[in-house]
């Protein structure tokens, strides 16, 4: 999944488990240069590094930032930038339908995290006093 800094969803691609995170990101990423073409800095954490940063560097021109703790950390520590996509996954616990993996097909499994992040802005627009 791919989120702004607001953690509002840019782009969804559910790909079955035997495909390790770094490569799903592909995934995600490649169609991302036409549908956004102002992007230039994505925020990952260390399960991302590797060959992916370089990969995006080299065909997209962007820069992948790999946000890990600090050594000198010591117990839990709330790092910027991190938990954005976090965020956006504790949303979608108050949908039943994406509380467990129970979809057939992919296309249906991105079609309702999509149609839950909808109705999560709906809801968020709708609180907004008018101006």
């Amino acid at each position: 999944m791919l989120v702004d800094v607001l953690g509002l969803i840019l782009a969804v691609v559910v790909h079955p488990a035997s495909i390790h995170h770094r490569d799903g990101a592909r995934l995600v990423l490649e169609p991302g240069q036409r549908r956004f073409p102002r992007l230039r800095k994505i925020w990952a954490d260390g399960g991302y590094a590797g060959q992916l940063i370089e990969w995006l560097k080299r065909s997209f021109g962007w820069v992948l930032e790999i946000v890990s703790r600090l050594a000198e950390a010591v117990g839990f520590e709330v790092l910027p930038r991190r938990w954005v996509v976090e965020r956006t996954f504790g949303w979608f616990n108050r949908y039943r339908r994406l509380s467990k993996d129970d979809e057939f097909l992919p296309a249906t499994s991105e079609t309702m995290i999509l149609v839950a992040m909808i109705h999560l802005m709906v809801r968020q627009l709708r609180a907004c006093p008018a101006r």
